[in-house]
């Protein structure tokens, strides 16, 4: 099994498209090298953030692939669940004959599955590829928890090697990251806002959202965090709070998306049912935007009279 450290920042990349809802893949191979030379710990294609659930079976692993080939040396974690273990399976086996370092699965969504469903689901996965394999708990997007009990026990399974926590829960993460502290198993905030909050009670990193926008002040964060400055992490995730929010205001991926846009990282088209960033929020974004970069220049010039 590839080894890999799940301590860091991982972002979850924006999947961008033309105009006409094709995969944009000169921008999706920059932008997987603007992010690789920022310094960020790994990348993920083809989650939520990624609009996986627009894309062909054939698109995702063509994207999966296209980020492979682009970066030389942080791994890559591919989104490869689905609400159908069958599906979920061969998404998985694809990702890592395409030579993905280690997946990302989002617990089945809109069937509501009951806990011994995400155990067999999940030990289904983990016993037919032998990748390292993170557990994704997001009840607001799949309609159901995946709950504590149940995280203890797939960490006990040697291919199941952490959890991105997205419940907005943090007595069921802490609890979590404390009944698997003697395991090998790490878990991930999967929630911007409370990535240093997870992070103070033993979370290693995240994977990132904001990231795509920010990754220098969020790899900075999380590395003060996990070096115990918690003075300038708390510093950097109050610098960043205004994005955090920002890119929430509406369904993600719309804001990031647009965001990307405004930093020419890439063009804002989503596929449909998804729409463009509404007009009420754009201008907020944009000043969030602007601010980062004063702060930006602000720290330049503080450094250069050091």
């Amino acid at each position: 099994m590839t080894a890999i450290d799940f301590r860091g920042v991982f972002p979850a990349m924006c999947t961008p498209f033309h105009q006409d809802g094709s995969i944009d893949f000169e921008t999706l191979r920059d932008d997987a090298q603007r992010l690789e030379s920022a310094g960020v710990d790994g990348l993920v294609p083809v989650g939520s953030t990624g609009e996986s659930a627009t894309l062909s079976h054939d698109e995702h692993i063509e994207v999966v692939e296209a980020v492979i080939d682009a970066v030389d040396d942080v791994p890559v974690i591919a989104g490869s669940g689905s609400n159908n273990t069958k599906e979920a399976l061969e998404l998985s086996q694809r990702s890592a004959e395409a030579g993905a370092d280690a997946l990302l699965l989002i617990s089945p969504y809109y069937n509501k599955p009951e806990q011994q469903g995400f155990v067999d689901h999940y030990t289904t996965l983990a016993d037919a590829v032998d990748l390292p394999q993170i557990v994704y708990n997001v009840p607001s997007r799949t309609g159901q928890n995946i709950e504590p009990d149940t995280a203890v026990e797939l960490a006990s399974h040697p291919n199941i090697r952490a959890y991105k926590a997205a419940s907005g829960d943090m007595n069921q993460i802490s609890e979590i990251i404390e009944r698997t502290r003697d395991e090998d198993f790490a878990v991930l905030s999967g929630d911007d806002g409370m990535t240093l909050p997870v992070l103070s009670v033993g979370g290693t990193g995240c994977i990132s959202v904001s990231a795509n926008i920010e990754p220098e002040r969020t790899c900075a964060m999380v590395g003060a965090a996990l070096s115990g400055d918690f003075e300038r992490a708390r510093a950097i995730h109050h610098e960043l709070g205004p994005l955090f929010r920002a890119m929430f205001v509406e369904t993600n991926p719309i804001p990031v998306k647009e965001a990307m846009r405004i930093r020419g990282y890439g063009p804002a088209y989503l596929r449909s049912p998804l729409t463009r960033l509404s007009d009420e929020h754009l201008d907020h974004l944009r000043d969030v935007l602007a601010t980062l970069e004063t702060e930006d220049l602000e720290d330049e010039y503080a450094e250069a009279e050091r």
